[in-house]
């Protein structure tokens, strides 16, 4: 089990702080318990007053809830941030590349690169799409590309997420009130901004609208509703792009369109920004019982009326499993080596790695290959005998939803806590632009590891975030 002196403290290396660190240490020592707390309180206030929560399903009564914010930022050099722009714009053609692919000729399965059964059994794989390719042949519009730093140089992507990657409110958020709290930080660091993400966003989407439409494309965000987790991310993003957040009760199919009913009459739509889950966009193709959706949706979609975005499909490409075989990926499609290396990882589905994983399952972290949030995984070293033991069982029962990576020794940041400042564990989700050019803002969610020794960042496991800094050269 890793102690925590064997964690790589971002700020602190070999006794002295780290160059990206050097103007917050004053800051960070000379601030007063008092003002801390103040400046605590002031930044719930200022959350909720802008109405920024996130509902957690399942605990009944009023689940919107504040993710906690923690007021000392990440920091990264500008020289670190261009490595990883490279290996996330790399591992996003990739994924892309892979998609179309897939639903097309299939030569990855061909070449013997992955299995079969992986790609067109999976569940996310969506027959509805096969043959037809969306504009400009992206899948995953928005690409968040989860990681984890385990020393100076040594970054690890842990997984993908290629479908609706929520969070960038809460960057852009946490960017907004830091600002608000500490101008006299951004006035002493020269710190890229990442405000223009909501223009980009709506560029790369405007960039991926069908051939049929006609100039300046309208475009629409999906949502589920108020009662969804992310529903103030969609309400905040339509409102940061100028464009109208839409429930699928507001849209309609006639003849090859898309149509957005409005009180000055039907308006046509050309992109949409879904974040509903394909199951639910067209009842007439997916769940029958879909109240979220539009009935012929996808009619329009394939006959090239309608951009959806990411596209219906784009899910089996961030699949826990197909993940093992995204460095291929580049490989295969791009000639390249890959600049971000993943985690080594067990699939539980190959006798060999299933021997493994349950000889050794207090060393690991278990997870289903379609979860999210931190639900449905074991982290081995931080559960009980009896845990383990209930996990294990499940493992048994149906070892293909299943995969296992070591327990890695996550970087940890300063943190302000209850007693003062702490180190706590980190990740890092960067949000990926894909269209007709590939772009990502400097910047991106930390999440933070709140309870001491924990390594699940996961706001639905009381994890919180943080400010993202990249310095500028």
């Amino acid at each position: 089990m890793v102690q925590v002196a064997d964690y790589f403290n971002e700020m602190y290396h070999s006794g002295a702080v780290r160059t990206p660190y050097a103007r917050l240490e004053d800051w960070m020592k000379t601030m007063p318990a008092e003002f801390r707390q103040m400046k605590q309180a002031e930044a719930e206030a200022l959350f909720r007053r802008i109405g920024i929560t996130f509902a957690v399903y399942g605990e009944g009564g009023d689940p919107d809830r504040l993710i906690p914010f923690d007021m000392f930022p990440r920091v990264f050099t500008g020289a670190e941030w261009a490595r990883l722009e490279r290996g996330i714009k790399q591992r996003a053609r990739a994924l892309n590349a892979f998609l179309v692919d897939v639903y097309g000729r299939g030569e990855i399965v061909k070449a013997g690169r992955i299995p079969a059964n992986l790609v067109y059994q999976n569940e996310a794989y969506e027959k509805a799409v096969v043959g037809f390719v969306p504009p400009k042949g992206v899948y995953s519009h928005i690409v968040g590309i989860d990681l984890v730093r385990t020393g100076p140089d040594d970054f690890f992507v842990l997984e993908d997420n290629c479908r609706t990657p929520s969070g960038v409110s809460y960057m852009l958020e946490n960017r907004e009130i830091m600002m608000r709290m500490f101008p006299e930080l951004f006035r002493a660091n020269r710190i890229q901004p990442v405000d223009s993400y909501s223009d980009r966003l709506r560029r790369t989407l405007a960039s991926v609208a069908p051939a049929k439409c006609k100039g300046d494309p309208c475009i629409v965000i999906l949502t589920p509703g108020h009662f969804n987790s992310a529903y103030y991310e969609h309400s905040f993003l339509a409102d940061l792009m100028g464009v109208e957040l839409v429930e699928g009760q507001d849209l309609f199919v006639e003849g090859e369109y898309v149509w957005m009913r409005t009180t000055e009459g039907p308006k046509r739509v050309d992109v949409i920004y879904r974040r509903i889950d394909d199951a639910f966009i067209d009842p007439l193709c997916f769940r029958p019982d879909s109240m979220l959706g539009v009935p012929g949706l996808m009619d329009v979609y394939r006959s090239g009326g309608v951009s959806i975005c990411s596209a219906p499909g784009a899910g089996v490409a961030d699949d826990k499993a197909v993940y093992t075989y995204v460095p291929e990926m580049v490989r295969f499609y791009l000639g390249e080596e890959p600049i971000l290396q993943n985690v080594p990882t067990w699939q539980c589905a190959k006798a060999d790695d299933l021997k493994y994983v349950l000889e050794r399952l207090p060393e690991l972290v278990v997870k289903e290959v379609h979860g999210s949030g931190g639900y449905g995984m074991l982290v081995g070293p931080k559960s009980t005998r009896e845990q383990i033991e209930a996990f294990r069982a499940k493992i048994e029962k149906d070892p293909d939803n299943y995969i296992a990576q070591p327990t890695l020794a996550l970087s940890t940041t300063p943190t302000f806590v209850a007693e003062g400042i702490a180190p706590r564990h980190v990740d890092l989700r960067p949000y990926c632009l894909v269209g007709e050019q590939i772009d990502l803002v400097p910047g991106g969610l930390t999440r933070v590891a709140l309870t001491e020794g924990s390594l699940v960042v996961n706001s639905s496991q009381g994890g919180g975030v943080k400010d993202t800094w990249v310095l500028a050269e």
